[in-house]
């Protein structure tokens, strides 16, 4: 689909509407039957948008992805629409009425930003991605508050906005782009973008993005959704030097209050593991300072407590065997416990799950959960169950 302008007349609308249920299965044959009365261009690309619909529901809500209009990349880089509806709360609850989005691909934040009462720049260099958020904002009725314009994100003035959005792009010829400096445009230019706006700014960054890189005027925040961590922002205007992991739904925050690490124990009667974002953020050992535990392994994000202190921050198992890796006492335990549905996590573990399961063959009407892990150095299995 290199044209999103046929889609939009009323023939590419009613086209797209027969269409939006298609069957991947059934492709070839509608195709054929609608060439009959229709350009086969507008057929490819009405089919082909009506994939990118059914792949962005995951992100944007059944209802939203079927009046939408997206590019294959705009589909795989857009923000989930819970988390850019997060961002927006707070840009709204921070008293902001204007944002310049630079770099705002088929629009998704600009959306978000829009239902919150905040009028939107939208801008971004490619045409095609341009024309699909211009289109999104319309056909969401939310043309009135979202300008976008097609320009190069460095050379617009943001002069009469409160404040800047910047989600730079992380993706190259080659893959993900890990160094901030070979984001487009580099961080440190959206760093400087951020500096000037008159009242706050955020920029959508890398998860893995090194703590030390955090500028120190900039609060950090990652964010995850449903277990899954899905970014980190720089906050620059709101708390300078803080870090914080933002889950969602909800949302939850849990802020860093500088706790040293925590000690390592012997395993309790309890296994938790941290949600992603609180590990990303460097937080476990507010975690651990919430239920009384401390670590298993000084290397590895696996808490460890006697008792049972429920918090959104972690996911607590009942730990029933602690035993040194070995796989035949594994196969024997589960064999005697009558487990047939295993679940496998782990971490410091070179062994992957599925060549476990292959290996123990688990039967039987029970399930369980083994951690392969380290205690204090040592490969170890834990087994046990959500508690």
């Amino acid at each position: 689909m290199n044209d999103l302008a046929p889609l939009l007349t009323p023939e590419g609308r009613a086209l797209l509407d027969e269409v939006r249920d298609t069957d991947p299965a059934q492709e070839l044959a509608v195709a054929t039957r609608l060439r009959r009365e229709h350009p086969a261009e507008l057929v490819s690309a009405a089919l082909g948008q009506a994939r990118l619909r059914q792949r962005a529901v995951v992100k944007f809500g059944a209802e939203d992805a079927g009046r939408m209009f997206f590019t294959p990349n705009g589909v795989e880089q857009s923000t989930r629409a819970s988390v850019a509806a997060y961002r927006a709360r707070r840009m709204a609850d921070l008293g902001i009425t204007s944002v310049a989005d630079l770099c705002c691909g088929i629009g998704g934040d600009a959306i978000a930003l829009a239902r919150a009462g905040i009028r939107v720049l939208a801008v971004d260099r490619d045409p095609q991605t341009a024309a699909a958020a211009r289109a999104n904002a319309d056909a969401l009725g939310l043309a009135g508050l979202v300008e976008v314009r097609e320009a190069e994100v460095t050379e617009v003035d943001t002069a009469g906005f409160d404040a800047v959005f910047v989600d730079p792009a992380r993706r190259g010829g080659r893959g993900r782009i890990f160094d901030p400096e070979a984001y487009s445009p580099p961080l440190s230019w959206a760093v400087s973008a951020a500096r000037r706006a008159p009242r706050a700014a955020a920029l959508k960054i890398a998860p893995g993005i090194p703590h030390e890189a955090v500028p120190e005027d900039a609060e950090a925040e990652w964010i995850s959704d449903g277990g899954d961590v899905k970014e980190a922002v720089l906050w620059f205007g709101t708390e300078p030097g803080a870090v914080r992991a933002t889950l969602l739904p909800g949302p939850r925050t849990l802020l860093s209050r500088g706790l040293p690490d925590p000690a390592v124990r012997p395993p309790g009667r309890y296994l938790y593991e941290p949600d992603g974002a609180v590990i990303r953020a460097h937080l476990v050992a507010e975690v651990a300072d919430r239920v009384g535990g401390g670590l298993l392994d000084a290397t590895i994000a696996y808490v460890t407590a006697d008792a049972l202190h429920p918090t959104p921050y972690a996911t607590a198992y009942e730990i029933t065997d602690h035993l040194p890796f070995n796989v035949k006492k594994l196969k024997a335990l589960l064999r005697e416990r009558r487990v047939g549905t295993l679940t496998v996590k782990k971490r410091g573990s070179a062994v992957e799950p599925e060549e476990l399961r292959r290996k123990v063959k688990p039967q039987g009407p029970h399930a369980a959960t083994v951690f392969l892990t380290r205690v204090a150095g040592a490969p170890a299995m834990l087994i046990g169950h959500p508690a």
